[in-house]
């Protein structure tokens, strides 16, 4: 069709009822310039030139906010082009998210259909929450360890709905964490008027992993016996292990998931996802107009007078998004899987240790994060006796390193060895931590 010459009506409808689910598969990201020469070097040396990271610094803080690799960037700018050439036609016919969808799915072993588009783990986070089925005398029960965004968003659940928000400690000293411990820390927490277990994968507070599958099986257990409408829904905020360990939903066991694609999938700024279990979507209320099918049938007065029942997109916050962004994630998805899941974190996972094992060996260090790779991932909490956090990572920025604090009540100064870092890097990152002593 001639987009200088679309109907008034069949625009409207392109604009305001296109959603996930809706359009047509949407076009793969435009094709990319060809290779450029592969620079000398081994294949994470090669991978690590993707990137348009400043060489003059070691980057230990890629866990924040993501650089972008070289086919993301290219995606990202095709996208720009089409949507800059031709906004309303490039929305109509590119739809809001539908291969970003189905490039997840494959990542996560999980179907399209399950999953809804978010900015930020942030947004999914309080879309999830918000969405609850509550109700007074609940119970939601999370960890005293999880992020502000996690605890915040449990709050305006809890408090609109008038139930109660819980929050237990998974452990003591997080060096002494275990498995075990973490699992029975919230089964004991579970009474038979929780409704909600929230918990987070990997603690940015300490660089704790948690254990979801054991966490699962627990909440399986206190789920025998119960009717449906008291059972316990376990939720996930999975950013810092998405993208380092090599799993799926499924291996997980989660009833949902909610993860930021900026960080450690190195996907557009500003991209996000949610997965859920299928028949556990319509329990949800959105909270936020999606632009999905479902909802612009309702609108048009083609679904009767009801509500839907709530899907996945229909979770999937609507209005105009940085369309660009969204539509290029497919390529980061994509990177990974080429790169492989099991190499991916294998080689972070070795990155770790070795930093880990470095610093256990230093006396005036404090580590806290466990160097054991079943119970962390790629955030590394420390300390440096009498100085405090924010002087261990100024110290460190004057030599090139930039490292970060834990924004909680008990700070540490932390590192996060990544596939942007090399192990010369990290070496030199822990003769820097030496030297502070």
């Amino acid at each position: 069709m001639n987009p200088d010459k679309l109907p008034r009506r069949h625009l409207l409808q392109g604009l305001l009822a296109v959603g996930a689910a809706s359009c047509a598969k949407a076009d793969p990201p435009p094709a990319p310039a060809a290779d450029p020469p592969q620079p000398a070097g081994d294949a994470w040396s090669r991978f690590r030139a993707e990137f348009e990271l400043s060489p003059a610094w070691i980057h230990m803080t890629g866990f924040l906010l993501v650089s972008h690799p070289r086919a993301v960037r290219e995606a990202i700018e095709g996208w720009r082009r089409k949507l800059d050439e031709n906004p309303a036609y490039a929305v109509e016919e590119h739809g809001h998210g539908t291969h970003a969808q189905e490039a997840a799915a494959t990542y996560m072993g999980a179907r399209a259909e399950e999953i809804a588009l978010t900015d930020s783990t942030t947004m999914g986070l309080g879309t999830l929450y918000t969405g609850l089925p509550l109700a007074a005398g609940d119970e939601v029960l999370t960890s005293t360890h999880d992020h502000m965004s996690t605890h915040a968003a449990l709050l305006y659940a809890t408090e609109r709905a008038g139930a109660k928000l819980v929050k237990v400690p998974m452990y003591g000293r997080p060096f002494e964490a275990t498995a075990a411990g973490m699992v029975d820390a919230i089964a004991k927490g579970i009474t038979p008027a929780t409704r909600v277990v929230a918990i987070t994968w990997v603690h940015s507070a300490t660089g704790v992993k948690t254990p979801v599958k054991g966490i699962a099986e627990a909440v399986a257990k206190a789920n025998q016996g119960r009717a449906p409408k008291d059972r316990v829904i376990l939720c996930v905020d999975g950013v810092h292990g998405f993208g380092v360990d090599d799993v799926t939903m499924g291996d997980l066991g989660c009833d949902f998931f909610v993860a930021g694609c900026h960080k450690w999938i190195f996907g557009p700024r500003g991209t996000g996802v949610i997965w859920g279990k299928a028949d556990l979507w319509p329990l949800l209320k959105p909270s936020i107009p999606s632009f999905s099918a479902e909802l612009g049938g309702w609108w048009m007065g083609k679904s009767g007078e009801s509500m839907p029942k709530t899907t996945a997109n229909m979770m999937s916050p609507g209005g105009f998004h940085s369309f660009e962004h969204r539509w290029a994630l497919p390529a980061a998805f994509e990177l990974h899987q080429r790169l492989g899941k099991a190499k991916v974190a294998a080689r972070i996972h070795a990155l770790n240790r070795q930093c880990k094992e470095g610093l256990k060996k230093m006396k005036h260090v404090t580590l806290h994060t466990p160097v054991d790779d079943a119970i962390s991932a790629g955030i590394i909490c420390f300390e440096s006796e009498g100085m405090k956090p924010k002087e261990i990572v100024e110290r460190l920025r004057e030599k090139k390193i930039i490292a970060s604090t834990s924004p909680y009540v008990t700070t540490y100064a932390r590192v996060a060895p990544s596939l942007l870092t090399s192990e010369a890097e990290v070496e030199a990152t822990l003769r820097a931590i030496h030297d502070l002593g």
